[in-house]
């Protein structure tokens, strides 16, 4: 059994992260391909974003929406007839946002062959209420090594996300006191 864990100055429990994983697969087809014939990087990215969502969602336990994507990494390209499975779990919690980590894997769809990986993700979703204002939500309690080192990078991610915006912010700020106009 895990031990109890709450947010932060409230008293909401701690959801393990197998409570909200998931996996949505689809089968790509024609109006799914780009102009090198191949699926469209955007249509992967969908997937990615309503797997997430889905994750979000249930982890949060009401609507969440992205608030950003730190990293999208295609490694192979996916064909027409690909059975295509995006797996999405929360690797980071903070008082109202979740880092979400996507892995997405393809297969053709008429072989026996393993799935292999050909992207993966990371999202970073706000839960809002029914106005939109963020609300709060469960902290995620990684169950094993594998989900506590996810959540280990994902704090690193984290750090990183904040120290750039403080320098692109600091960098504007400078630049409209020095009287340069960048619109």
């Amino acid at each position: 059994m895990t031990d109890q864990v709450f947010s932060p100055g409230t008293e909401i429990a701690g959801k393990p992260t197998s409570a909200s994983r998931t996996t949505l697969s689809h089968i790509m087809t024609g109006s799914d391909t780009n102009l090198l014939g191949t699926v469209h990087g955007g249509v992967i990215m969908k997937l990615v974003d309503d797997a997430a969502g889905a994750v979000a969602g249930r982890h949060s336990g009401g609507p969440a929406v992205t608030a950003s994507m730190d990293e999208m990494v295609f490694l192979e390209p996916v064909r027409v007839g690909d059975l295509v499975h995006v797996k999405a779990q929360v690797n980071w919690t903070g008082r109202s946002s979740m880092e979400v980590g996507v892995r997405v894997l393809a297969e053709r769809w008429n072989e026996s062959t393993p799935a292999t990986q050909v992207g993966s993700a990371y999202l970073v979703f706000t839960a809002v209420d029914a106005e939109g204002k963020p609300r709060p939500v469960p902290p995620v309690v990684p169950e094993t090594e594998r989900d506590r080192r996810r959540y280990q990078e994902a704090q690193i991610r984290r750090t990183h996300r904040l120290a750039r915006r403080r320098a692109i912010k600091e960098l504007r700020e400078k630049r409209a006191a020095d009287g340069i106009d960048d619109q």
